[in-house]
């Protein structure tokens, strides 16, 4: 079978891996689609991000949905056939962690696609993969293409639950790629009454629209358009930071109520905080890294049809092209969500 692996920035490689029948409690799964997300394009281009780098070969990729194509003993929860989403995020269930419910938090998390522990954790961009049964949720009702984004929606809807209550809130999201795009839905269904949204790509922003945003700004053509929201101390209740960018939190900081919440979601290394504003202004700055629990409840808002994600996919290659998929995604001013195709 082929996988997508990178061996360092800019040298990604199409190998051949062989694979074994599913042991006890698990599950193998053809894989049919693979969204790239932000996390693999730092390997791409950069062979990580912070002090995360590549030290061996990885096979990329934690965004995925295939087809249950063999079942290991003692599975009951899905059957050859099914359409899966397959959640990358694979806790131990015995650390303190895990038992007191932060399963995100795991002491021995095995991520799919992740240079931070070493041996690395491989991915899941390969056309076959054994799976533990737990991380699979079916999802015969959607696409592959739309059961493959269950994984990017869960991380925003983790947030809008660190976020606390959102009903009838004015909501501010900086940065516009596929995570920002998601944070629209996830904020609507929990109730916002206002949601405005900036970036810097035209092409971002139209999918802001297509997605619900109350209104859009380009802050490269508009660099001053948050200062009409400065006034009474600000404006917004909560703010969805998803850029990684220092100065689009600076700038969101501005307009942002006494009180209010920061959901810091953007991972671009080290940003500087004004402290003084956050301390002045009494904001609640929160953090969300990943998920869990909520991997299921993603795949069960899309399939009722409470969401409609498939506008987001810009993109679809093949996995023979898988560079060019990359270079695709890269490219803020032409992709927003690119898929691969492995079967």
């Amino acid at each position: 079978m082929k996988a997508i692996v990178i061996h360092a920035a800019k040298d990604l490689r199409i190998e051949e891996r062989e694979i074994a029948p599913p042991e006890p409690g698990e599950v193998q799964v053809n894989i049919r689609t693979g969204g790239i997300c932000g996390s693999d394009l730092h390997y791409y281009n950069h062979g990580g991000f912070g002090t995360i780098t590549l030290r061996e070969p990885m096979i990329l990729g934690h965004e995925v949905s295939g087809q249950v194509c063999a079942v290991g003993e003692g599975v009951s929860t899905t059957k050859e056939g099914d359409l899966v989403a397959v959640s990358p995020s694979r806790p131990c269930y015995a650390c303190k962690y895990c038992l007191e419910g932060s399963h995100n938090h795991c002491l021995n998390m095995r991520f799919y696609g992740s240079a931070m522990p070493w041996p690395h954790i491989q991915g899941a961009f390969q056309q076959q993969i054994n799976v533990d049964a737990r991380q699979c949720v079916v999802a015969n009702e959607l696409s592959s293409a739309e059961a493959a984004l269950a994984e990017p929606f869960s991380v925003v809807l983790h947030a809008a639950q660190q976020a606390g209550n959102l009903m009838g809130k004015k909501v501010l999201i900086t940065g516009c790629g596929p995570i920002g795009a998601l944070s629209i839905h996830a904020a609507r269904l929990a109730g916002a009454s206002e949601i405005v949204v900036t970036d810097l790509e035209k092409n971002a922003l139209t999918f802001a629209t297509q997605a619900g945003a109350s209104r859009t700004i380009n802050m490269k053509e508009e660099p001053d358009a948050l200062k009409t929201y400065e006034s009474g101390k600000g404006y917004f209740d909560a703010l969805f930071e998803c850029s990684g960018s220092s100065i689009a939190l600076a700038s969101a900081i501005t307009v942002m109520r006494p009180g209010g919440i920061i959901m810091q979601l953007g991972l671009g290394g080290e940003m500087m905080l004004p402290v003084m504003q956050i301390t002045a202004k009494e904001l609640q700055l929160r953090g969300s890294f990943r998920f869990h629990a909520e991997f299921p409840l993603a795949i069960e808002l899309m399939s009722s049809g409470l969401v409609d994600l498939k506008g987001l996919v810009s993109h679809t290659f093949d996995i023979d092209n898988a560079v060019q998929a990359f270079e695709t995604a890269t490219n803020r001013s032409q992709s927003m969500k690119a898929q691969i195709a492995f079967q």
